[in-house]
């Protein structure tokens, strides 16, 4: 079960531990650890989100920018602008991965 959203916005901290409960189905690994998350931008009433996929071709892109957005509404205080925008400049290199994501490739 999600925790209540409050009435204060939720600072970029909870929005990345939220996005880390998004799991890119195709590789088992969350959004935050694949370094599919460009930016977070914190507004009096609204969360935007910039990522990207791996590749333009991803067939899941649109359950996955989904899932995004329903991780932020479940935090973000009732009434919010939730916005997550799929940026494909710069593209999506291996290296944005965690070190926690590349060891469990085994990279």
């Amino acid at each position: 079960m999600s925790p209540a959203p409050s009435e204060a916005m939720p600072t970029e901290e909870a929005v990345r531990a939220a996005l880390r409960g998004v799991i890119d189905p195709e590789v088992g690994m969350n959004v935050v650890d694949l370094g599919l998350i460009y930016g977070i931008e914190i507004g009096s009433r609204s969360v935007r989100v910039a990522m990207t996929m791996t590749t333009p071709a991803c067939p899941m892109g649109s359950m996955i920018t989904e899932d995004a957005r329903e991780a932020i509404r479940d935090i973000a205080p009732e009434g919010a602008d939730v916005v997550v925008d799929l940026v494909w400049d710069p593209p999506w290199s291996s290296e944005r991965m965690s070190e926690n994501a590349k060891r469990h490739f085994g990279w």
